[in-house]
């Protein structure tokens, strides 16, 4: 048997401090609330107008309301271990795609709409 030491651990940096990744969270997160904020105002016009939503209208909107709560979860998850300007590429990443999947949301409203409305 070697009695050879095992080799040493590549030096660890160390994970960000508390008040940097509660300052990006919130500066992000700020963004993401408002696309739930969106979200929930489009949802509450469309079911208290002249026509309420049928359930694949319930579906698709309430998707919108939570789908930003999703993303944040994942962007953070993923991110928070890294270097600060990391963590905010990631969390811009995901603001990215919530705004995509925003953006699809609204435009199949407004192209096929009456299939949401019952």
């Amino acid at each position: 048997m070697s009695t050879q030491e095992s080799p040493a651990r590549p030096a660890h940096r160390g994970a960000l401090p508390v008040w940097l990744i509660v300052t990006i969270s919130v500066f992000f997160g700020l963004f993401y609330a408002y696309a739930v904020w969106n979200a929930v105002e489009f949802l509450i016009s469309q079911a208290t107008g002249t026509l309420t939503l049928n359930g694949y209208g319930w579906f698709v909107l309430l998707l919108a309301v939570a789908f930003p709560l999703v993303a944040f979860g994942v962007a953070f998850a993923i991110g928070w271990r890294r270097v600060w300007w990391e963590f905010g590429l990631v969390l811009l990443a995901g603001l990215g795609v919530v705004a995509v999947f925003w953006l699809n949301v609204i435009a199949y409203s407004a192209t096929n709409g009456a299939s949401m409305l019952g």
